[in-house]
């Protein structure tokens, strides 16, 4: 895959995830705002349905107590007719219809005990309405006035309309002048709010108040307290013009609870799948750089390979195409050099492809390691034998300061003795010149450290944190001065690590560089 292509996958599955995040963010936010417009629309429509209630139940007592007042017989002081007359004249029939509509108006003045408005009476006015149809014929117009109930056609009843409204005038007049306290009590409300708000399936807290022109008054739930950003609000008690003093309120304290509550098993399924997706896309996307960083390793690596048995190969067909050489093969010494070279070359080779078996196996967790009481001097030394020749060949040296008093531990010899072993020929690979290594010891607590320090390449910040990485070598380009394919310390760490130990390095560029192992002492 081209770096391009990679690039534009991860930008488009980037914008994908955020789209995802957005849409759902969006779907969380509009469900939200939904439950709070239907939650307002319903608490304003209870609030419309009390208020309307408390005052049908209102004007309905002072319906009855108007009606008791008129079935005691009650007398009327004062009494006043008005009549319209209309005449029609059918001469085709010979015929004079009159008609007649009479308006009576009666005035009552009633005791206030009544109605407890703190006045010493009242007046009321009642009107009825009286019509009447007669038909004359026209010969006996005049004498019409002695007409016998059955010639005649007469309506009497009262104005429904009419009276409906005067009375609601002098009702609204006198409910004005009494004290809201005793227009409505506390348990009504909450008798009243508590069944609505159940109708509709809001079953919270609530408190409520009800307010003149801004002002408390004693009708109110005692843990109300006025919030204007969360207060909902309708007029209640309006007067014979249409206008209310006094506002019927009521807030819920745990209103965001409730909002949220509704809709908490969607925004938790939605929260939960976003996650899930963003974790596999992340794995994906961490999968997939470290496939790619994984072939580019591997390419390096087998280009080191290649690198690193291409010489032993050219040096094994040189010395045997020397042997070949007649001059050469009776002369015994030199073939016996050639010789030591294949040698030395195969088992170079050979020691390579170890590596390799030992990292694979170790991967599988196949690799049998058996541990015994142990020195770790004697193994020190013991790896030391193995790396004195090149040393020298190279005109450098190894000093040992092994101090450490206990130097017991648990450990596999032979896989140990590798670990050293790489350890020193790391060393040896990278210092450019003579090679000076410096192995101590030293005991700290219940552990012993072993110090392998040389003075020559060093390495970098970056390169530290990642020296014992399975395929890692620190970028050089093109430059193959340096033999490895980055399989050693990835075994050094390994077998550290299984023999509960660690292991670490300190470096400076150019300074060279001390890898530190520590082992738990046994007694």
């Amino acid at each position: 895959m081209s770096k391009r292509i990679f690039i534009l996958l991860v930008l488009l599955m980037s914008l994908s995830l955020i789209g995802i995040i957005f849409v759902q963010a969006y779907y969380i936010n509009n469900s939200v705002e939904n439950k709070e417009e239907q939650f307002t629309y319903n608490v304003k429509r209870i609030l419309i349905d009390v208020s309307s209630g408390i005052e049908e139940r209102e004007y309905t007592e002072y319906v009855y107590k108007f009606q008791d007042l008129m079935a005691r017989g009650v007398k009327v002081d004062t009494t006043a007719i008005k009549n319209l007359y209309i005449v029609q004249d059918d001469q085709d029939s010979n015929e004079t219809l009159i008609y007649r509509n009479g308006i009576l108006e009666e005035n009552y003045k009633l005791s206030s005990s009544l109605f407890d408005i703190g006045l010493d009476s009242i007046n009321i006015k009642r009107i009825l309405n009286e019509r009447e149809t007669k038909i004359y014929k026209s010969s006996d117009i005049e004498s019409s006035s002695g007409f016998s109930p059955e010639e005649r056609l007469l309506l009497t009843e009262k104005i429904s309309r009419s009276d409906e409204i005067v009375f609601e005038t002098t009702y609204k007049d006198i409910a004005y002048r009494t004290p809201i306290h005793k227009r409505v009590s506390k348990n009504e409300i909450q008798e009243l709010l508590y069944r609505k708000l159940r109708e509709v399936d809001i079953d919270i807290n609530y408190e409520f108040a009800i307010y003149a022109n801004d002002l408390a008054t004693k009708v109110q739930s005692d843990g109300f307290e006025l919030q204007k950003a969360s207060t909902y609000s309708v007029p209640i008690f309006y007067n014979e013009n249409n206008i209310s003093n006094y506002n019927l309120l009521v807030n819920f304290p745990e209103r965001n609870k409730f909002i949220l509550s509704s809709i908490i098993g969607m925004t938790l399924l939605s929260v939960i799948f976003t996650l899930i997706i963003i974790i596999a896309y992340t794995s994906a996307l961490y999968q997939l750089i470290k496939q790619r960083k994984i072939s580019e390793i591997k390419t390096d690596f087998i280009n080191n390979m290649t690198h690193e048995f291409k010489t032993p190969i050219a040096t094994i067909n040189l010395a045997l195409d020397s042997i070949k050489n007649p001059k050469v093969i009776d002369d015994k010494e030199k073939v016996k050099r050639y010789l030591n070279m294949i040698k030395d070359e195969n088992k170079r080779m050979h020691a390579q492809v170890e590596n390799v078996l030992r990292i694979s196996k170790l991967e599988k967790n196949e690799l049998n390691i058996s541990k015994d009481r142990v020195k770790l001097h004697d193994l020190i030394l013991d790896a030391l034998t193995h790396v004195e020749l090149i040393v020298e060949n190279k005109n450098g040296y190894i000093k040992t300061r092994l101090d450490a008093d206990k130097s017991s531990v648990l450990a596999n010899e032979s896989h140990f003795t590798n670990v050293i072993v790489n350890i020193l020929d790391n060393a040896i690979k990278y210092s450019p010149e003579k090679p000076q290594i410096e192995v101590s010891t030293e005991n700290v607590g219940t552990n012993i450290l072993l110090k392998i320090k040389d003075h020559g390449s060093g390495m970098s910040k970056a390169a530290q944190k990642r020296v014992f990485e399975k395929f890692y070598r620190e970028h050089t380009g093109n430059i193959h001065n340096v033999k490895g394919h980055g399989l050693g310390l990835a075994y050094v760490k390994r077998i550290v690590e299984d023999h509960q130990g660690h292991v670490s390095v300190e470096s400076e560029k150019g300074k060279g560089s001390t890898f530190i192992i520590k082992l738990p002492l046994i007694s």
